[in-house]
């Protein structure tokens, strides 16, 4: 499925399933309660999929600039001084092996967004449907922010390990910190990459969710053509 299509899913369920559900019996419809909680359970696995696999592709991270991670804090605001400085080539380094780590990290997240949309009951897809342009973020964000980082945080480690950036990102934090340009808290790497991390995953599946929100036109399963279908009569 195109990324347009993945992304066109959910807005006739958040704009038409409620009122048709509220418009009519269960007994009129052609759909059942339990075959719209399918189509959303299966829109927000295709939605979580496509923003896993930009995310986790080369240059999903690096080369996206609403995700790409920074530079931390002082360090990042003094960037232009520390390249005058002579440190460029080591700010270089430093922020596209970060980002590579979160590129290879990320994929980890999938398990944990799929079985949080297989446990989602009828309430939590209730509060999907009646919430805002972010709720689905948000649901995934409550069910599996700190299980992921707990899964994400090692593979960052390793990552920023094998690549020599904790080296790198030392030798620069020890210039950085003699000219106040970095705080102790942002001296933990692996804990700031996995943050931005979780960061840019909820970003990107807020995305997917307002262009589904926008755009309900698109192919889609029998079951969601079934759903949507119903809706739109």
């Amino acid at each position: 499925m195109s990324k347009h299509q993945v992304v066109t899913l959910v807005t006739a369920l958040v704009a038409g399933l409620m009122a048709a559900t509220a418009a009519q019996p269960l007994t009129t419809r052609s759909f059942t309660d339990a075959d719209a909680l399918g189509a959303l359970k299966e829109t927000l696995t295709q939605g979580a999929d496509a923003a896993i696999g930009k995310l986790g592709a080369v240059d999903g991270f690096l080369g996206n600039p609403d995700v790409r991670i920074k530079l931390p804090g002082q360090l990042g605001k003094r960037e232009k001084w520390m390249r005058w400085a002579g440190f460029g080539d080591e700010l270089d380094a430093l922020a596209t092996t970060m980002n590579r780590a979160a590129e290879a990290a990320v994929p980890e997240a999938k398990q944990l967004l799929v079985e949080a949309v297989k446990d989602m009951t009828v309430t939590d897809a209730q509060k999907i449907l009646a919430g805002g342009d972010d709720s689905v973020t948000q649901y995934f964000r409550g069910i599996t922010q700190d299980q992921l980082r707990q899964r994400l945080l090692p593979i960052v480690k390793q990552k920023t390990d094998a690549l020599g950036l904790v080296g790198q990102y030392n030798k620069l934090a020890g210039s950085a910190a003699r000219y106040g340009l970095l705080s102790a808290e942002e001296a933990n790497l692996e804990d700031y990459v996995t943050g931005k991390t979780l960061d840019g995953l909820y970003f990107m599946i807020a995305q997917e969710e307002r262009a589904i929100r926008n755009d309900p036109i698109g192919q889609a399963s029998d079951l969601l053509k079934r759903v949507f279908g119903a809706i739109g009569k």
